[in-house]
C-alpha cells in the first residue's frame, strides 16, 4: 500500500523558521519532522510514497531522493496552487491503485494506529481523536460505528471526536474531489468530498487515535514534538569525550563531536555531527542539538532545539527555545523562560496574539541571527531571520 504524503505548504504559522524551509523539513530529535512521519508509516508495512509538494520542494527532494536509502519507493507530484486539502489529494489520482493513507507532513502519528488504519475494510477511514475542546475542531457525528456527518467548529458539538486530518481513501474518492465545490474560505475541503461520499451511501468509518498524535502547527509545537521523540532515545557515542565529563542518562554524541572537560550533560539530549560543546556549560533534558553546533564555556542550554551552526557564545542561557540555523549568540546572552506570574506566554505571530498553552517559554529565533554581547532576550520573543542585536540591548517583543 502507498502513502500520499501532503508537504506542500510552507507553514506561514511557522514563521520565521520557514523562511528558507520546508515546514516539513524543520528539525525534531535531529531529523526533520517528515522524516519522522515516513518512518511510522514505513514500520507499519507501507511500501511506497507519493509527496505532494510545493514551497521549496527541492529540499524536500534532495534530503529523500527516491526513497531507496530507506527501502521504499517515493514519488514526487507538484501540487501547482494550493487550494485546499481535496485539490492536493486530487493531485494523487493516477499514482495510487486500490487503499491508500492520506497523511499531512507536519503531523506525528504513532505506527500501532497506522497499522490498525491499514486493516479497515470501508470505502473511507478517519482517525480522530478525543478532545476536551471539540468546538475548536471539525467534529464527527456517528451512528453504528460509521461517520454520518461532519461539521466545522459546531458551537454544540454532537461528539468529542475531533478529525485528526489521517485519512484511509480508495481510489471512488477521487471522483467525489472532482464534484468539490469551493468553501466559505474558497478552499476545496476534502472533508465536504468525504461528506459527499457518505451522503452516497458509502461505509465510512473511524479510528480512534491511542498513540501519538503531535500536530506541529507553531513553532512550539516543535518542543512538545522533541520532547516526545527524545523520550525513546537510546544513548551513544560516535564522537570524543574528553575527562571530567559528566553524562547521566541517554545522550547521544554523534560522529566528529568534542565534548570538552567540564561539560555536565542529562539526558535525554542528542548532540549532532561535528559540534563542539563546552568546556564547563550544562546541557539539560530534552535539548536536540543539530550538527556543527558550538556551545561555549559557562553556557546551560535546556529543553531546546538548536539548529545546524549556530554558536551559543560563552556564558549565556538558552531554555525552552527554538533556535534556527547559523545563528550566534553574542557572550553573555540571556533568554528569559517563565512570566513572574506563572500564567501561560503569549506570542505574537503574523499581527496575532496566540496563547502558547506553555508556561515556559522562550524565543522563536529564525535563521542567521546575531545577538551582541549581554542582550536580553523576552519571553515568547519571535526574532526574524538575519535580526542583529546592539551589546546590551533587551528585546521585549
Amino acid at each position: 500500500m502507498k502513502a500520499v504524503v501532503l508537504v506542500a505548504g510552507k507553514g506561514t504559522r511557522m514563521e520565521p523558521l520557514t523562511s528558507d524551509c520546508p515546514k516539513v523539513m524543520l528539525q525534531v530529535a535531529n531529523k526533520p519532522v517528515l522524516e519522522h512521519i515516513l518512518d511510522s508509516a514505513i514500520e507499519s508495512g507501507i511500501e511506497g510514497f507519493v509527496f505532494i509538494t510545493g514551497y521549496l520542494e527541492e529540499q524536500i527532494k534532495a534530503h529523500f531522493g527516491d526513497g531507496s536509502k530507506w527501502g521504499v519507493s517515493i514519488e514526487y507530484v507538484q501540487q501547482k496552487e494550493q487550494l485546499g486539502t481535496a485539490n492536493a489529494i486530487g493531485y494523487a489520482k493516477g499514482h495510487v491503485e486500490g487503499a491508500f493513507l492520506v497523511l499531512n507532513g507536519d503531523m506525528l502519528i504513532g505506527k500501532k494506529d497506522l497499522k490498525a488504519l491499514l486493516s479497515r475494510k470501508e470505502e473511507a477511514v478517519i482517525c480522530v481523536k478525543e478532545v476536551e475542546n471539540p468546538s475548536d475542531f471539525g467534529v464527527l457525528e456517528t451512528s453504528d460505528n460509521k461517520v454520518i456527518r461532519i461539521i466545522e467548529k459546531p458551537k454544540n458539538p454532537p461528539t468529542n471526536l475531533a478529525n485528526a486530518g489521517i485519512y484511509l481513501f480508495r481510489e471512488s474518492i477521487f471522483g467525489f474531489i472532482d464534484r468539490t465545490q469551493p468553501s466559505v474560505r474558497k478552499e476545496l475541503e476534502i472533508t465536504d468530498s468525504i461528506q459527499m461520499l457518505i451522503d452516497n451511501g458509502a461505509a465510512v468509518g473511524y479510528s480512534p487515535l491511542e498513540d501519538s498524535w503531535i500536530d506541529i502547527g507553531y513553532p512550539w509545537d516543535l518542543l512538545k514534538a522533541n520532547e516526545y521523540l527524545l523520550k525513546t532515545l537510546k544513548g551513544s557515542c560516535q564522537g570524543t569525550v574528553e575527562p571530567n565529563v559528566t553524562i547521566k542518562g541517554e545522550v547521544m554524541i554523534g560522529k566528529g563531536s568534542l565534548i570538552r572537560s567540564g561539560a555536565y550533560i542529562e539526558g535525554p539530549a542528542i548532540i549532532g555531527e561535528n559540534c563542539d560543546i563546552g568546556p564547563n556549560c550544562y546541557i539539560r533534558p530534552s535539548t536536540a542539538l543539530g550538527n556543527r553546533v558550538r556551545i561555549g564555556n559557562a553556557v546551560e542550554v535546556k529543553n531546546t532545539i538548536v539548529m545546524e551552526g549556530t554558536h551559543v557564545g560563552h556564558l549565556s542561557y538558552v531554555g525552552d527555545s527554538v533556535i534556527g540555523r547559523r545563528c550566534n549568540f553574542g557572550a553573555g546572552t540571556k533568554v528569559a523562560n517563565l512570566r513572574h506570574d506563572g500564567k501561560n506566554i503569549k506570542v505574537m505571530l503574523k499581527g496575532r496574539i496566540i496563547d502558547s498553552g506553555r508556561r515556559k517559554l522562550g524565543v522563536i529565533m529564525g535563521d542567521d541571527v546575531h545577538t551582541g554581547i549581554n542582550t536580553s532576550i523576552n519571553i515568547g520573543v519571535v526574532m526574524v531571520k538575519g535580526r542583529s542585536t546592539l551589546p546590551g540591548e533587551v528585546v521585549k517583543h
